[in-house]
């Protein structure tokens, strides 16, 4: 893109602002030029020693190469693995599905970003020269998005011009990048603590095709032939992958508020800008990981250099003692005919000379002139004594620097058959204490990146795509709404319908269950909830760490009895709550709590933890519901069947009394009835009107 059209300073600023950070970055240079001169000499022997594995060379003993190789898995061995959790123990789910995205997607950032590849450089270069960084940024890919104009607004439309809407923009997808940092291409400020340290920087190759597509065809025409990459200190393979192109340094100035990117050697900047990303400690990295340094300086110590003498003396024996073993050949020397001692001597005592038999023409000055001696040998056995001490001499310096670089027999994996498991341990334990700040230091690193890692992804990041990397779909609060109308006409329904079967005298018809995938989106936090959590609170409201040991080789035994422990732990908790529960129910809540409280306490019971909550709620409601009736025992049952019995039979004897006695009536009005029929007929007269009734 242009520089134009950045919101950038006017050029004058650009040369001004380039003519200052062209001096800080040589002032920053000359400040590290001891260290730079260091780096360089400690590369040079470990490339060399790592090419010499497997080959004829035996000049050097690959002290440095060894020592590297055993710390290098020691320190560091895994990727790193994200653990967020909600800083409070509480049953909150905004906070807790929060959590679980933010984790799924550093899980996948660290998965895919290849973080353990950058560990790996990064460790390397702690153990060789003291420092490792690492750099952080945002990446973002925009694709346009072009809504159209309905047909009938473009037949209404005169002007062509105006019946296209302009083309909108979305992300298609985003990511956290996470680089690698060589100790050549860092830079920072003068400073003794990195608190003190006010601008950082780093150091890209690009060529000048990616120049004028980052910055412009200006930028090209700023940089001249001699500004081209050559780097100062640089192996001659770097210097090979990185011909043709230019070092563009990219600061962050924490004082100014702003990045600069600048050319290597360049008296103009490229661009100056706010910074492209909000982070709390401002800068893109991470505090590097540093090996050995002092209080007064940033200026790392390599440990190479405190037994380098040593080394050095290690190799100047390991080069005789190669000598002299060459010489460890049978040479007899027997009498021939006239000539010169000194060159047939010379000649047999060479290393490529695998005669046995060699002739000597002087032999009477050769021997005494008795000639008591026809055959002489050469006398190996002092050489034998010179290499035996010298190979004693390179094992004291060899355990010399042992005892400098702290590296002990059980890490090596010497130890003595007759020890036992007990002593083994014991060795164990104090033979790593020297590299535990090693690991601390490497693991603070990764820390930190996982940290910056999840503010950025907090900021910066759509729901859409938060929801698509970690897998959990949440409802967004429209939806909820949706849901949750839904679920009031529902209930409005059978209200309605159950106060019209209390009109009618009917019972009241069974309430209508809500569908599932309503239920189920209510008892969901909404995602705009939950990035609203992200944005606001951000990286001080979570607590984001990696897991305990994680990037070091994990001890599967440790792990086991930490389960082990848990389950052991939970088991007693529920046993002992369980006769409690059973005769007071109204505890089952406060027991509930108690076991949540306790399996929190455990990294391991953050997987159950979901899964304790609802049974704890399922069981706390059971617990507080009304019981029912108790149910009769087999001898209540059958008392109760002979009373129905009897009852039912008294009943059924009642109904028939009241059947024979209506019918005995019935027959009593039919014979008075007809007694005065008879009466008044005997009477010849009419009966009369009441004895009818």
């Amino acid at each position: 893109m242009d520089i134009e059209a950045q919101d950038a300073p006017p050029a004058y600023e650009l040369a001004k602002v380039g003519a200052h950070w062209k001096g800080e970055l040589e002032t920053a240079s000359r400040y590290f030029t001891t260290w730079f001169e260091r780096c360089q000499k400690i590369e040079k022997i470990y490339l060399q020693q790592q090419s010499e594995q497997g080959g004829s060379q035996r000049n050097n003993f690959p002290m440095l190469w060894a020592n590297i190789s055993v710390l290098q898995p020691a320190i560091y061995a895994r990727s790193p693995q994200p653990a967020v959790e909600g800083r409070f123990k509480d049953s909150d789910p905004v906070a807790r599905a929060a959590s679980e995205i933010i984790e799924r997607v550093l899980s996948f950032t660290t998965d895919r970003g290849n973080i353990d590849a950058l560990m790996r450089q990064s460790r390397d270069d702690f153990l060789l020269y003291a420092r490792g960084a690492a750099w952080l940024r945002y990446e973002a890919d925009i694709e346009p998005v072009d809504p159209g104009v309905l047909p009938s607004q473009s037949a209404a439309m005169e002007d062509a011009e105006t019946t296209a809407m302009p083309p909108m923009e979305r992300i298609a997808n985003e990511r956290v990048c996470v680089d690698y940092v060589h100790w050549s291409d860092f830079l920072h400020s003068p400073a003794r603590r990195w608190e003190d340290v006010t601008w950082v920087a780093r150091r890209v190759p690009m060529t000048k095709d990616e120049i004028e597509k980052r910055f412009g065809p200006e930028a090209v025409q700023q940089i001249s032939a001699t500004v081209m990459e050559s780097r100062k200190g640089s192996t001659q393979t770097e210097r090979a992958q990185n011909e043709g192109k230019t070092g563009v340094w990219e600061i962050w100035c924490k004082s100014e508020d702003y990045t600069v990117w600048i050319a290597d050697g360049s008296p103009v900047a490229f661009e100056v800008s706010e910074p492209p990303l909000d982070l709390e400690d401002f800068w893109p990295c991470p505090r590097p990981a540093y090996g050995t340094t002092s209080t007064g300086s940033l200026i790392p110590v390599p440990d190479y250099v405190y037994y380098q003498n040593q080394c050095e003396e290690i190799d100047t024996l390991t080069k005789r003692i190669n000598k002299l073993t060459d010489q460890l050949r049978l040479k007899i020397f027997y009498p021939a005919g006239d000539g010169s001692v000194s060159p047939a001597i010379e000649k047999a005592m060479r290393p490529e000379n695998d005669t046995v038999m060699v002739p000597i023409p002087e032999w009477a000055a050769f021997v005494d002139k008795g000639g008591s001696n026809a055959i002489v040998t050469l006398p190996i056995d002092e050489v034998q004594k010179v290499i035996t001490a010298c190979i004693a001499a390179r094992q004291q310096l060899v355990e010399d620097v042992y005892q400098i670089t702290g590296i002990s027999d059980i890490v090596r994996g010497d130890t003595q058959a007759s020890e036992t498991a007990t002593a083994q341990r014991i060795k164990s334990q104090w033979g790593s204490i020297r590299i535990r700040d090693r690991q601390a230091e490497l693991a603070r690193f990764a820390r930190d990146i996982v940290r910056m890692a999840g503010e950025i992804i907090c900021d910066l990041f759509q729901p859409e795509t938060l929801m698509l990397i970690s897998g959990v779909q949440l409802p967004s609060a429209q939806q909820k709404q949706m849901a949750q109308a839904q679920m009031q006409q529902v209930l409005a329904a059978s209200q309605q319908a159950a106060q019209r079967a209390q009109g009618m005298g009917q019972p009241a018809p069974p309430a209508p269950q809500p569908p599932p995938a309503a239920q189920q989106m209510m008892s969901q936090p909404d995602i705009d909830a939950v990035v609203a959590l992200m944005r606001n609170d951000n990286i001080r409201g979570f607590k984001i760490d990696i897991e305990t040991d994680s990037t070091i080789e994990p001890d599967e035994d440790a792990d086991k009895a930490r389960r082990m422990e848990f389950a052991k732990v939970i088991g007693g908790v529920i046993q002992q709550a369980g006769p409690v529960a059973a005769q007071q129910p109204m505890l089952v809540p406060v027991m509930v709590e108690v076991l949540l409280f306790v399996a929190r306490g455990f990294r391991a019971g953050r997987q159950l933890e979901s899964v304790l909550e609802q049974a704890g709620a399922q069981l706390s409601q059971q617990a507080m519901a009304p019981k029912p009736p108790p149910q009769p025992t087999p001898e209540q049952m059958i008392d109760l069947q002979t009373t129905k019995v009897k009852a039912d039979a008294e009943q059924t004897k009642a109904r028939l009394g009241v059947m024979q006695a209506e019918a005995e009536h019935r027959t009593e009005m039919e014979r008075m009835r007809g007694d005065a029929i008879m009466s008044a007929m005997q009477a010849n007269q009419p009966p009369m009107q009441g004895a009818m009734q």
